[in-house]
């Protein structure tokens, strides 16, 4: 069991656009990763603590493709929504100054893909000093060999990788 301080820590969701939650994706679908993330922005919401939900948009792009909006449900008023232009969440957004501006010291991570968004998002995080919490089972990848490596491999080496089941909210 790992328990967190919702004083302390936000909730950040990757990703979970239209389009992307449509991919097919391993280990598991991304409406299965949508409510399981769903569940888990409840519980922090519930908690008091942020939710951060975080979308791409193509830089340059005159018009973005369909699908590009974050599935409905996934925000709610007061969740601070990020719009990122690179693999990464904190590059250009201006999410570091609004974390630290909520007292964040652990960011608590999910969302699609696991390899690329959120990953990226993690590295950032880390080298911006956050404590990394990645709930396992609110992720997925284009393959299972990639979701994977990142949560047996890389993400161990971050943070602490739990299943939704695990993570408890503290309050």
């Amino acid at each position: 069991m790992t328990e967190i301080d919702p004083r302390r820590t936000a909730l950040v969701l990757v990703d979970l656009m239209e389009r992307l939650v449509a991919l097919p994706l391993a280990p598991r679908g991304g409406d299965e990763v949508a409510r399981t993330a769903g569940a888990l922005a409840r519980r922090f919401r519930a908690a008091g603590a942020p939710v951060v939900v975080v979308r791409v948009e193509r830089p340059g792009a005159a018009e973005q493709p369909p699908g590009s909006a974050l599935l409905p449900g996934v925000a709610e008023p007061g969740d601070i929504e990020v719009v990122k232009r690179t693999v990464g969440a904190f590059h250009g957004t201006g999410l570091d100054a609004r974390l630290r501006g909520l007292g964040v010291r652990t960011v608590v991570l999910a969302g699609i893909a696991t390899n690329l968004g959120v990953e990226s998002t993690a590295r950032s995080a880390a080298d911006h000093g956050y404590e990394l919490v990645f709930v396992e089972d609110a992720m997925s990848a284009l393959t299972a060999e990639e979701h994977r490596a990142s949560v047996t491999l890389d993400m161990p080496r971050l943070g602490t990788v739990v299943t939704a089941s695990e993570l408890r909210v503290a309050g």
